[in-house]
């Protein structure tokens, strides 16, 4: 069984959760995957929606199987600039906008700029206004205050920002002594990390996969077309995201979700079933659970027409789209068994 090693675990999930990556706005972080992806010696590709596709070759081509973990998360983009100088918000994906409420912030512009600011209420100061422990802080009473002297929105036009530019708010990293990851976007980076520590242990230790495997790094998984790309020759497909948490579900930050069924209906019944088997085999602490507000890139797959098995894990993750949460012990099953079902 896989090793997982929390000292590499650690220095890469910062280096990959550091990164802005908000969906339509990837470029950076494939680049980055792809340089490790290429340090571990595994040949990989660019496609042309932005996702990165690894191919391998596996002791046996009687099939091909697939996995995969999103790099884009959620994200704002510039709605329009307010006479004032205050930036007006469009949502990328669908984070809880209440948590957004006094995030720093930076500004991605067209031509290759960066500025820093805060998402505040448009009611932000209690000494001025009524209603600012009260307003709703849904997306359109949400504004970015820019951290440069302007007062017009021709000021801020002359900084080179525009409707459109890319809004990434504030990744606030920290893996805690007791062993949590607490961060935005656990969602779905954890997983990314998660599948760049099973290529590196396989390629370091000389490891064959079971069978033919595309590993895909996915782009647009937030706004639900994500894996629309994927090989049409795959005939199985197990994608790594998050868990859920909360109610009646089963899921917890200790242990990999195995999901039976999401909003978009039932996960492959064999495929399912024989990852439930898998986890129990290996004395991993595992979960089923049914995910009520959820789709994922099997969906996405699916809907773009792939003839194929499809099945969803990952580690139970504290306040999805919210202030994130998880443990490494969650992330150490999934690891483990993802590596059960690609490898042993």
């Amino acid at each position: 069984m896989i090793k997982f090693d929390l000292d590499y675990f650690k220095k890469l999930a910062e280096d990959i959760f550091k990164c802005d990556s908000p969906t339509g706005y990837t470029e950076n972080i494939i680049k980055k995957v792809k340089g490790y992806v290429d340090s571990f010696g595994y040949e990989s590709k660019v496609m042309h929606n932005g996702a990165l596709e690894i191919s391998i070759k596996g002791n046996d081509s009687s099939k091909v199987v697939a996995t995969s973990a999103h790099c884009d998360t959620l994200g704002l983009m510039v709605r329009s600039i307010k006479p004032n100088g205050k930036l007006a918000l469009t949502l990328l994906g669908g984070p809880s906008t209440p948590t957004l409420d006094g995030e720093y912030c930076t500004i991605y512009t067209r031509d290759g700029r960066k500025y820093t600011g805060t998402i505040l209420s448009t009611s932000p100061a209690v000494h001025v206004f009524s209603d600012a422990n009260t307003k709703s802080r849904n997306i359109d009473e949400l504004e970015v205050r820019l951290d440069e002297e302007v007062y017009s929105k021709e000021d801020v036009e002359k900084l080179g920002i525009q409707n459109g530019d890319i809004v990434a708010y504030d990744t606030k990293f920290t893996i805690t002594e007791s062993g949590f990851l607490k961060t935005r976007f656990v969602d779905d980076k954890a997983s990314v990390v998660i599948l760049l520590m099973l290529l590196k242990y396989t390629a370091e230790n000389k490891i064959k996969f079971k069978y033919d495997t595309k590993v895909y790094f996915v782009t647009y998984e937030e706004v639900g077309h994500g894996a629309s790309i994927v090989d049409r020759n795959i005939s199985e497909f197990v994608t790594i995201d998050m868990g859920c948490i909360g109610l009646d579900l089963a899921g917890s930050e200790y242990a990999v979700s195995i999901c039976a069924k999401d909003s978009g209906g039932p996960y492959d019944y064999e495929l399912t079933t024989r990852l439930i088997n898998m986890a129990k085999e290996n004395g991993l602490n595992y979960t089923v659970d049914i995910f009520p507000f959820y789709g994922s890139d099997i969906g996405a797959a699916r809907r773009a027409g792939v003839d194929m098995k499809g099945a969803l894990i990952g580690s139970g993750v504290s306040a999805s789209h919210g202030m994130e949460r998880t443990h490494i012990k969650g992330i150490e099953n999934t690891l483990k068994l993802i590596y059960a079902y690609l490898i042993k």
